[in-house]
């Protein structure tokens, strides 16, 4: 079992890939993060012609994928009005009722500049407008600009990429992160720490390949090209998981809690865990003695749905972290959890040699 809170560990990892800027399409930085942590466990780096970064080590051997999505949800600038205020169009998905008043950077080709989401104020409001809620065409960016033209000049233009401003933080609960694109830098770290646990290990059966997909909000781009890149026998997609313990979400399929264990998606709107592989995960964390827990999601899928389909398959799982409160500038996580999933991963990994993953096959 490892430690996540030495000095330059898994938090600080965290930290530095959540804070930076990486919506869909715009993952670059993030990118270069990752490359960053995961180089010095890898025997080679390099990304597809789509910008997903991948990293290998061994070269014998069946080939097992595991990925984590770079990017985040943000917004892309549309227009400038005349009066200098920013309107803009979501990248991934984003409940508009949690947007107002919340702060964003917009990422230019030299700088960033810091802005808050506004909207009509409810105290100008008719009633029935406050009942319905406020739309994403509704809402607008405030720099703080007195015109189109200052706006221009501070070098913001249609196509800039906009992400929430949100730290990461260590809640008062010393187990509990909190900050902004756990979905997903938190598969990615998850993806890097993995490496580091399993460089450490000698006569690994295995090629092992850490993936940094693009473009999964957007519809898993970055997993069909990487997985074609590839070509492994069996994969692993490490995701954030929805939380269902938090007043008034009331009776789920599965009531998956922070703290209690990492969770095996069972069904999703994309796929169905492959039986054989969901089994062997449910063995080694029962021998390891690994709390788990299961989850099914009728809305919403992950990179596992794309990886799945590759030629003629892959026996592939997705693997969550509970998580509170997505696709927001602030998502809820607790650390335990993560520790758990990556002991799991490294446990399953290093029994996938090939007689195992011909048994998948045959299952």
């Amino acid at each position: 079992m490892f430690e996540l809170e030495t000095e330059n560990g898994f938090q600080n990892l965290l930290k530095e890939l959540t804070e930076v800027a990486g919506p869909s399409g715009y993952e670059g930085p993030v990118r270069e993060v990752m490359r960053k942590h995961i180089s010095p466990w890898a025997d080679h780096v390099t990304t597809d012609k789509l910008g997903s970064l991948i990293a290998q080590r061994g070269s014998s051997g069946p080939k097992v994928m595991i990925a984590g999505h770079l990017d985040e949800v943000g917004f892309l600038v549309t227009k400038i009005t005349k009066e200098g205020f920013i309107k803009f169009q979501p990248l991934g998905g984003w409940w508009s009722q949690v947007l107002p008043a919340q702060r964003v950077r917009i990422v230019t080709r030299k700088e960033e500049f810091i802005g808050i989401i506004g909207s009509k104020p409810p105290h100008l409001m008719k009633i029935d407008e406050r009942k319905k809620g406020v739309t994403l065409e509704d809402l607008f960016i405030d720099v703080g600009a007195e015109s189109q033209e200052e706006v221009q000049q501070m070098g913001i233009s249609p196509g800039d990429p906009i992400v929430p401003d949100s730290d990461f933080i260590t809640m008062s609960n010393a187990n509990r992160w909190m900050g902004k694109a756990m979905d997903n830098r938190l598969g990615c770290a998850v993806v890097v720490e993995v490496f580091k646990r399993l460089a450490q290990r000698k006569g690994l059966a295995n090629q092992l390949f850490g993936v940094g997909t693009v473009m999964e909000e957007v519809g898993l781009r970055g997993a069909r090209t990487s997985t074609a890149t590839i070509q492994p026998d069996v994969a692993f997609a490490i995701d954030v998981g929805i939380s269902g313990d938090t007043p008034g979400i009331g009776e789920l399929p599965a009531d998956v809690r922070l703290g209690k264990g990492p969770a095996l998606t069972l069904y999703d709107a994309g796929h169905i865990a492959h039986g054989a592989l969901a089994d062997l995960a449910k063995d080694v964390a029962e021998r390891e003695e690994i709390p788990i827990q299961f989850e099914f999601i009728r809305g919403g899928a992950t990179d596992a749905s794309a990886i799945h389909m590759y030629n003629q398959g892959v026996p592939t799982i997705s693997l969550c972290i509970p998580a509170r409160y997505i696709h927001s500038h602030a998502t809820i996580v607790d650390q335990r959890d993560v520790m758990h999933l990556v002991d799991w991963l490294v446990a399953m990994i290093e029994r996938l040699d090939q007689q195992m993953i011909d048994s998948l096959h045959r299952g």
